[in-house]
Parts: C-alpha cells; sequence; structure tokens
C-alpha cells in the first residue's frame, strides 16, 4: 500500500492571505450574529425596502432600527438608495445574499423538506 502523498507546506504569502479572509469573514459573521440585524437582511434578501417597511417588519421603533442598519451600513452588508427624503435598503453583494441562503438553508427551511 503506497504511502499518502505529504501535503504542500503553505507559504508565509498564502498563510497571510487566509488569515486577511478569515479576518474578513469573521467581521461579517460579527455583523450578522445580532437577531435583529440578521433579520434586517432575510427581509432585504426579499428585495430593496425603505426604512419604514423595516421598521413594520420588525416591529421596532426607527431609531433601534436605523441603528442596527448603520451598523450593517457600516460593515458594508447593505447599501443605500434615496429617493427624495425616503432612504432605500439592498443586499450589498452576492455573497452576502449566499451566507443568507446558506443560513436558510440550515435554520429556516420547512421541516417537510429535511426529511
Amino acid at each position: 500500500m503506497p504511502l499518502p502523498k505529504p501535503k504542500p507546506t503553505r507559504t508565509s504569502t498564502e498563510l497571510d492571505d487566509m488569515a486577511e479572509k478569515a479576518r474578513e469573514a469573521s467581521e461579517v459573521l460579527k455583523a450578522m450574529a445580532h437577531e435583529s440585524r440578521l433579520l434586517l437582511l432575510c427581509a432585504l434578501a426579499e428585495g430593496e425596502k425603505s426604512v419604514t417597511e423595516l421598521e413594520q417588519f420588525l416591529g421596532e421603533r426607527q431609531s433601534s432600527v436605523s441603528q442596527q442598519l448603520a451598523r450593517l451600513r457600516l460593515d458594508r452588508l447593505v447599501a443605500t438608495r434615496r429617493d427624495g427624503k425616503v432612504i432605500y435598503y439592498r443586499l450589498a453583494n452576492q455573497g452576502v445574499r449566499k451566507i443568507l441562503g446558506a443560513i436558510y438553508d440550515v435554520f429556516c427551511e420547512p421541516v417537510r423538506r429535511r426529511r
């Protein structure tokens, strides 16, 4: 029986790149690791929404929703568009949508489909 081939050793540049990507992933996951922010992202996965629509969705006051949206915007998970006095929010990129899809598949998929 032949011996398994040893795994190639990673270069310091590859390790630095991996560390940077791990830091980025950690920041995204920290931003998503709050129930209200995760709910906001799930609502935005359905499409662009105004702050008022998001307030109604969460059933929270405008100040609370705006605080959570500010954090998501700071972490570049959501983007905005202004139309007059109304600000609309949407997911910032497909990466966020993919992560939400994975969370949905694990935690939200209807029970009958899991069997």
